[in-house]
């Protein structure tokens, strides 16, 4: 007769992706998941597969949890250049806030595992695909309401402003200096409007 499980699988999955989150892939251990999940490791195992499979899931759950809405929000945003701040105002509070900068989960993802696993590094490329996406068609629609410049693409700016954001997400990791983010946010959208 099969067990019940006594656990909420869905908060079991936010404290993996938040352990791989802080840690990586490769410095967590089976046993590092089985102390900050508090399952047993056949539970683990019974649950979510292997390791991977549980990497793999947390990243899902990071792009339902975290991309999504701000994908979302873009085709309905008023005020795209509000839209565009928020989004880096994100990054920077999150890093000023937290007493151990993490960085963003995908973008560490995709710079530790996506070079050698395929599954990763194709979920790293659909999530800045549709990013840079949301981006660029929040751009076009400043571009036509005459807030932004036509100087660039609107596909052109969005893979400006995507890779700032990325390498802010970075810089984030080892330095939290607000006046450096702030100097960094105003001048990756002031050329929107050059």
């Amino acid at each position: 007769m099969a067990r019940t499980k006594v656990f909420d699988e869905d908060l079991i999955l936010d404290k993996a992706m938040n352990l791989f989150w802080e840690k990586g892939y490769n410095a967590t251990s089976a046993q590092d998941l089985v102390d900050r999940l508090g399952i047993s490791r056949s539970s683990l195992y019974d649950t979510y597969g292997d390791k991977h499979s549980l990497y793999v899931s947390a990243l899902k759950k990071y792009r339902r949890d975290r991309i999504d809405d701000t994908i979302k929000a873009a085709e309905t945003a008023e005020d795209v250049e509000q839209y565009l701040r928020d989004i880096f105002e994100l990054v920077k509070n999150e890093a000023i806030q937290e007493n151990h900068a993490r960085g963003c989960f995908m973008v560490n993802s995709a710079v530790e595992m996506a070079p050698c696993d395929e599954e990763v590094a194709a979920i790293a490329n659909s999530i800045m695909h549709d990013v840079e996406e949301a981006v660029c068609k929040a751009i076009e629609r400043g571009q036509n309401q005459g807030v932004f410049s036509n100087e660039h693409s609107a596909r052109s700016l969005a893979r400006f402003l995507f890779n700032s954001l990325n390498g802010l997400r970075v810089t984030v990791k080892f330095d939290a200096n607000k006046q450096a983010f702030d100097d960094i946010v105003n001048v990756c959208l002031s050329a929107l409007k050059c």
